[in-house]
């Protein structure tokens, strides 16, 4: 595979190892080389780990075949899972020269699965964030237009896949994280149901929210990695114990007769951000969902749609306060900062250590969470997501799965929201309904769109919402749909 373009997907790289059409050296060695190519670019990576990576395909390359479906299959990892021997910053300064002590559950899997280890990527510090600008390491640019963001908070996840730099990579999506920077790289993301997935071994920042979720380049390729990291975790008690299906096998199923619902609350004078650009290929994907048999029913209502936003901006920073409170240079991450007293000193470090969203972030939350405030706020939330919840539970009643836009815009300007906090809120607004009601959804691309000030065009995705543990109807929609529209991810790099 010397000069030559990494494969254009996961079952092709399989296939090629399968017949020793290249070995892994060569394979891994393509990645390397796009890698180096790229990312000083991009900065989609922060770290690469090129000679074990390398070591680690020489040792497979030994064996007479592979057992596991990822065995010799490169990938990254975003830079929020803990991996044995590996720095693990979060985006963030306040853990610079920490080094991960032990391998997560996801890693773990992978490690067991024998897929090569290319690098870790970069993100919003903490995975607060929707464009990968507030890594404390520098923005990752996407690679269709590297004037423009990747999306995030797994921008540099996204934007590896996309340029090709790994044949899949691992996110976390706590209000949209992989799909909303999925939509915007033109890539397959899949946010799974709550518990499907184990989050031990990822650095919380919402627990109530997090879930972990692949990066590809095909559906197909998605269903295989989601079947490799699923299942139950004794390490994780909010882990379920269903079975974990044969993904990839369900795809074959046609979906004639499937009703996939479109919520009327998503085009909403509230929604009114949406470009038409997106509005035109999502009405197009519409159609070719029904040539193939689906049908579309458009008269479901998720009532409690406006509030889902808000009720996420208040329980999110009330749970990242929690979680982050650890963070006091003491144990472990940056040097503790000399004060005359162990306030001040906690005051100094954490003020030099995180950034300025999480700073905002965690006074939210902290406030949220106060005395007098928390019944008005968090428990508020709280109730609020209850209501969320039952009505995506009615909307089930009456249909498979659901459809929307995965971001109102297609790749926005490196900084033009970065000053205006509530805009890059908005960002998520198709995806927090997710989070907060525990559903899997999907983000695919259906097509390209001129930006509105004019320019390259680019990628829009749709996102298809599933039930509860029900990622085989997601995935099966969202496969014939990609088969149907032929979407080539081809950023002219």
């Amino acid at each position: 595979m010397a000069n030559t373009l990494p494969p254009s997907s996961l079952t092709a790289a399989r296939a090629g190892l399968d017949q020793k059409k290249f070995s892994c050296r060569e394979l891994t060695q393509a990645y390397l080389d796009r890698i180096q190519k790229d990312n000083g670019r991009l900065h989609a990576l922060l770290a690469v780990y090129g000679d074990d990576a390398l070591a680690h395909a020489d040792q497979l390359d030994r064996r007479k075949k592979f057992a596991h479906p990822l065995a010799g299959i490169p990938m990254v990892l975003k830079d929020i899972f803990l991996a044995a021997g590996t720095k693990t910053t979060a985006g963030s300064k306040i853990l610079e020269n920490y080094t991960a002590t032990y391998d997560g559950t996801v890693v773990e899997k992978l490690k067991q699965q024998d897929s090569i280890l290319l690098g870790k990527s970069n993100m919003d510090e903490f995975a607060c964030g929707s464009s990968t600008e507030h890594s404390a390491f520098g923005p990752t640019k996407n690679p269709w237009d590297a004037t423009r963001v990747p999306g995030g908070s797994s921008g540099g996840s996204a934007a590896a896949v996309a340029a090709g730099m790994s044949c899949f990579a691992m996110g976390s999506d706590t209000g949209g994280s992989i799909r909303q920077p999925a939509s915007l790289c033109g890539i397959v993301g899949l946010k799974p149901t709550y518990g499907r997935v184990s989050r031990y071994g990822l650095m919380a920042m919402a627990s109530s929210l997090d879930q972990i979720g692949p990066f590809t380049r095909t559906v197909e390729d998605t269903a295989i990695v989601l079947r490799a990291i699923a299942g139950l975790d004794p390490k994780d008690s909010t882990t379920s114990p269903q079975p974990v299906p044969d993904y990839a096998a369900a795809l074959r199923k046609s979906i004639k007769g499937l009703r996939i619902g479109v919520p009327k609350e998503y085009f909403s004078d509230s929604t009114a951000g949406l470009e038409d650009g997106v509005r035109k290929s999502f009405s197009a994907a519409l159609k070719i969902l029904e040539t193939l048999g689906a049908k579309i029913v458009t008269d479901i209502s998720l009532p409690h749609t406006d509030y889902a936003l808000a009720a996420y901006y208040v329980i999110m920073p009330a749970e990242l306060s929690a979680n982050l409170a650890r963070y006091d240079g003491i144990r472990y991450g940056l040097s503790r900062r000399e004060a005359p007293t162990l306030i001040a000193q906690y005051a100094e470090t954490r003020g030099a250590g995180f950034g300025a969203e999480i700073r905002r972030r965690i006074m939210l939350g902290t406030y949220a969470l106060s005395a007098g405030y928390y019944d008005a706020y968090y428990k508020k939330a709280l109730a609020v997501r209850t209501l969320v919840r039952q009505d995506f539970e009615q909307a089930f009643k009456k249909v498979d799965c659901l459809v929307t836009p995965t971001s109102p815009t297609v790749a926005f300007k490196i900084g033009a929201k970065a000053d205006d906090p509530l805009s890059m809120y908005l960002a998520d607004v198709y995806t927090v309904a997710g989070n907060v009601a525990g559903v899997p959804g999907l983000s695919l691309p259906v097509g390209l769109a001129e930006p509105p000030e004019g320019g390259v065009k680019l990628p829009v995705g749709l996102q298809l919402i599933g039930k509860p543990f029900d990622e085989e109807t997601i995935l099966r929609a969202g496969h014939h749909l990609e088969q149907a529209v032929k979407f080539s991810c081809d950023p002219k790099l």
